[in-house]
């Protein structure tokens, strides 16, 4: 019976609750129009602040009666202005709230209203188009439906500071990728925006700012232009490096330094220039100190991994900046238990977006240690800094595991650490875990890290090897990502390199000859070149040419053949041609050459090739072939001699590359001995 009591309770309480606004919305309906202005305003006022009375009103139907009044031409450019301030503000409650006002089509209804003459109303449409597209369920792509928008938003930017500054934000939350920068630059973005920078209004002076870093953001045509714009007689960047000094707030410094950042990395700046040596990375290793606000760390770290991943002398005086290296310990200490924050709601945040602190971390450490074996060396030693990247491998967030990924495969460059470190710590062990269920980003970077676990020095390799890893990369080089395809193969290829009979018989068996065959023929250059190298490393050593051959030849010797006879580039034909002389260096392999005339045909041809490292690679295949003291070396030596090939080789003898010349006097050689 409880039940039935149940429902009629809910229904009492939500009339209630709607009850008390249903008069607002009832006055919206009034035939008088000064009632509905006053009806507007009053509700203007019961909104603000009061997440609970917009959600009652949305559910009551206000947006469509508030749209229509904004949209009717009787209405009062007063009774419109109040309408959209009304709408801006039902916009600033919740995420739901955002999508009530989407669903009856608000966008289009307020850029109709910035037809107006009227400079306030405009306001009150741009106000409330910013605080929409600001949020982050609005589609971008709703600023771009239009074509006559955008320019029309340009032609609005001289009327007020208030259009410069929403106007601004609505660009800078809106671009989103190559596109847009360029529907917003060849609208005269660049131009009608710079000498905003100079504005008396700091609101101006910051979404200006925020424009140009999105603008330039890995956008070499932007940057380009940027570098050369003239501001009251003064370039761009020495205007963002004035932005960019101490005395400015933060988030000026951090937005500046930005710009910086992205127009040297599209190019546009010189990674040795003052303004980013002396200038912008300074300032970001500041915004790194404890005693800035989380985001700005999180922020000005991950910019700053940005601006020196590329350049090794950039992570060179980074790495010797205001002890950076130590700094960054402090984004896994945060908040400490003695932290110095008292503000609850400041407490409550950064306990909740600590781990973006380890993030920015981890991709700071990444590209710092890029390139430098002593950097890498003192980012090991940091405090506990083995134990913080296996951790972080484990973490619930994808974005943590992505960066401390990111930072294992950066230190895993080292041949010193991969012998030392990376053993005492068995990073492989996490790794392995990591590898078996994660999104492809995330395998992307595992997996090209297993790759150097793998190398013939590491310690790590036997264990890896034992614990399944030759099925788990046999599976990847199945993945239609080619990136995950090329690391699959390329950790196999170096797994079987000097490796034991055993480990190349697993590798084949779990590879499966068709799919090695379909990676021959895959259309990523780079997946094929580590199929080759991986069939050149599994066909080296005798006994092992021989039983692979035994069991293989047919396939490998029709695969080979393709090769040689399809469009491929020198590399791949010259790796192709290597295999070939590991099969004539096995001892009972090198008949599956000798008994096919095509493979022979194509021997001789490439040895008179245009391309020297072509040559070379047949010179090896015809030496391995008649080298003397093997069995049956006269029969072949007499078949290469009628097909011709001596006298190539003599011709060879008189090249002017001492190396092909050398090679073919030492195979004259076994024919006179």
């Amino acid at each position: 019976m409880a039940c039935l009591l149940e429902t009629p309770i809910r229904m009492s309480v939500l009339s209630e609750v709607t009850a008390s606004s249903r008069h607002y919305v009832d006055r919206l309906f009034d035939p008088d129009p000064q009632k509905v202005l006053q009806g507007v305003i009053d509700m203007k006022n019961a909104v603000i602040g009061n997440n609970k009375q917009k959600a009652n009103l949305i559910v009551l139907g206000a947006v469509p009666r508030l749209l229509y009044l904004l949209q009717q031409e009787t209405s009062s450019t007063e009774l419109k202005t109040e309408c959209a301030v009304v709408l801006g503000s039902l916009a600033m409650g919740t995420e739901n709230n955002v999508k009530s006002l989407l669903d009856c089509h608000i966008i289009p209804a307020l850029l109709q209203g910035l037809l107006s003459p009227d400079l306030k109303f405009i306001e009150a449409c741009l106000r409330c188009l910013r605080t929409i597209f600001t949020s982050p369920v609005t589609p971008e792509e709703l600023l771009y439906t239009d074509a006559t928008v955008i320019p029309h938003l340009m032609a609005l930017l001289s009327r007020s500071r208030y259009t410069q500054e929403y106007i601004c934000q609505i660009f800078s939350h809106c671009c989103k990728g190559p596109d847009h920068q360029t529907i917003l630059f060849n609208h005269g973005a660049v131009q009608n925006i710079a000498h905003l920078l100079t504005s008396l209004s700091y609101k101006v002076r910051m979404q200006a700012l925020k424009c140009f870093s999105v603008l330039a953001f890995e956008n070499p045509q932007v940057s380009m232009t940027l570098v050369n714009v003239l501001v009251d007689g003064e370039l761009l960047p020495q205007i963002f490096v004035k932005m960019l000094q101490r005395d400015k707030p933060i988030e000026m410094q951090l937005t500046s330094a930005k710009c910086l950042t992205y127009m040297c990395r599209a190019g546009a700046i010189r990674t040795d220039d003052n303004c980013i040596v002396l200038k912008t990375l300074p300032c970001l290793v500041r915004m790194c100190s404890k005693e800035r606000l989380l985001e700005e760390r999180v922020e000005g770290a991950e910019t700053l991994a940005y601006l020196i991943e590329p350049d090794v002398e950039l992570q060179r005086i980074a790495s010797i900046t205001d002890h950076l290296i130590a700094m960054l310990a402090d984004y896994f200490k945060y908040p400490s238990s003695v932290s110095a924050i008292t503000d609850i709601k400041r407490l409550d945040h950064d306990l909740k977006h600590a781990h973006e602190l380890r993030q920015a971390a981890f991709k700071l450490y990444a590209s710092l240690g890029a390139n430098d074996e002593d950097i890498r060396k003192k980012i090991i030693e940091t405090e506990n800094m083995m134990d913080r990247i296996v951790t972080g491998l484990s973490e619930s967030s994808v974005k943590v595991r992505l960066a401390a990924v990111r930072c294992l495969h950066s230190l895993s460059r080292s041949v010193q650490q991969l012998r030392t470190s990376f053993q005492d710590h068995a990073v492989w062990k996490p790794l392995m875990k990591v590898l078996q269920n994660a999104p492809d980003e995330i395998l992307v970077v595992a997996s090209s890290m297993l790759c150097n676990l793998l190398l013939e020095f590491s310690p790590s390799k036997e264990p890896i090897l034992e614990s399944g890893a030759v099925e788990l990369l046999c599976g990847l080089t199945q993945s239609e990502n080619p990136a995950l395809r090329v690391n699959g193969i390329w950790a196999l290829m170096n797994m079987a390199f000097q490796a034991e009979q055993k480990i190349k018989a697993d590798i084949l068996r779990s590879l499966s000859t068709e799919q090695l065959f379909r990676l021959l023929s895959d259309s990523d250059l780079n997946v094929l070149m580590k199929t080759l190298g991986l069939l050149r490393n599994l066909l080296s050593t005798r006994p092992h040419i021989d039983k692979i051959m035994s069991t293989h030849g047919k396939q490998i010797m029709q695969a080979v053949t393709l090769i040689l006879e399809g469009e491929h580039n020198i590399e791949v034909k010259e790796q192709t041609l290597c295999i070939l002389a590991n099969i004539a260096d096995g001892t009972t392999a090198k008949e599956l050459i000798m008994t096919n005339d095509d493979i022979l045909q194509k021997i001789k041809y490439y040895m008179g090739h245009s391309h020297v490292k072509l040559q070379l690679a047949a010179m090896f295949c015809v030496s391995n072939l008649i080298w003397n003291e093997e069995e049956g070396s006269q029969e072949r030596q007499d078949k290469l001699r009628d097909m011709g090939i001596v006298d190539i080789l003599h011709k060879l003898s008189q090249s002017p590359d001492t190396n092909l010349c050398d090679k073919a006097k030492t195979a004259l050689q076994q024919y006179l001995a």
